[in-house]
């Protein structure tokens, strides 16, 4: 790496290797972009438009923005928090997402993006969905209601786990999970507690069964310092 390979992300230097987008030199350097769908473990997928940031002027995906020379990269201007917090509002009325009553509450990337950003309250009115519940695995309960698309468990079911159990059906405002199995119940898939794909749920959709609330309030993930600092759910997967 060259001396001179390097960006600016708000005012500051970000030295960056060949290959890297801007999110990859970001997070190496310690600086955080905000973003769900992001998984340094996987290819960019750049849906979820959270870690959109402003490069000279022009909005892109940070995760899929390749990183080069000169970049004038700003990650916090009003007009991004904005877009960031209306992002998150609508993925908070499309689901169920009742905060005080998840198990993956303090833990859950959504909830803990939405604090950082500011987000306080969900602005639009609310779906109420109403998407079954798949208890029909031994070891792992599925609530649809709270999957936010993020493709994480799609893509280490497929890439990591080989097994491709997880799939986005239909488009726009009708895209949801589903699952490949004969009967489409987890259950009957080749799923397993012991998958890449039963530890990548950013939120409380895909969740371990006979277990729950584990740590108390103030001992949680994100209770004493925010997603900033701790890093994403993935990053600290061990910790859980």
């Amino acid at each position: 790496m060259k001396d001179s390979d390097t960006f600016t992300l708000d005012g500051k230097t970000i030295p960056f290797q060949p290959g890297d987008t801007i999110m990859d030199a970001a997070m190496r350097a310690g600086e955080y972009i905000p973003h769900l769908c992001h998984n340094p473990e996987f290819a960019p997928h750049g849906s979820c438009r959270v870690c959109v940031v402003e490069v000279n002027g022009r909005q892109v995906s940070s995760c899929t923005q390749p990183a080069s020379n000169d970049l004038e990269v700003n990650n916090n201007s009003e007009e991004l928090v904005q877009m960031r917090r209306s992002i998150l509002q609508m993925l908070f009325v499309e689901g169920n997402h009742v905060c005080p009553g998840c198990e993956k509450s303090g833990a859950c990337q959504l909830q803990a993006v939405a604090y950082y950003t500011g987000m306080l309250s969900p602005h639009f009115t609310h779906f109420f969905p109403r998407r079954p519940l798949d208890a029909s695995h031994p070891d792992t309960v599925i609530d649809f209601d709270r999957c936010i698309l993020c493709e994480l468990c799609v893509r280490a079911s497929r890439d990591v786990d080989g097994k491709n159990v997880f799939a986005l059906d239909d488009r726009g405002i009708k895209t949801h999970l589903v699952i490949n199995s004969p009967s489409g119940k987890l259950g009957d898939s080749e799923f397993a507690v012991t998958d890449k794909a039963a530890h990548v749920c950013p939120v409380g959709a895909i969740l371990p069964k006979h277990q729950g609330y584990e740590k108390p309030i103030g001992e949680r993930l994100y209770d004493k310092q925010p997603i900033s600092v701790v890093g994403d759910v993935a990053a600290n997967e061990d910790k859980e």
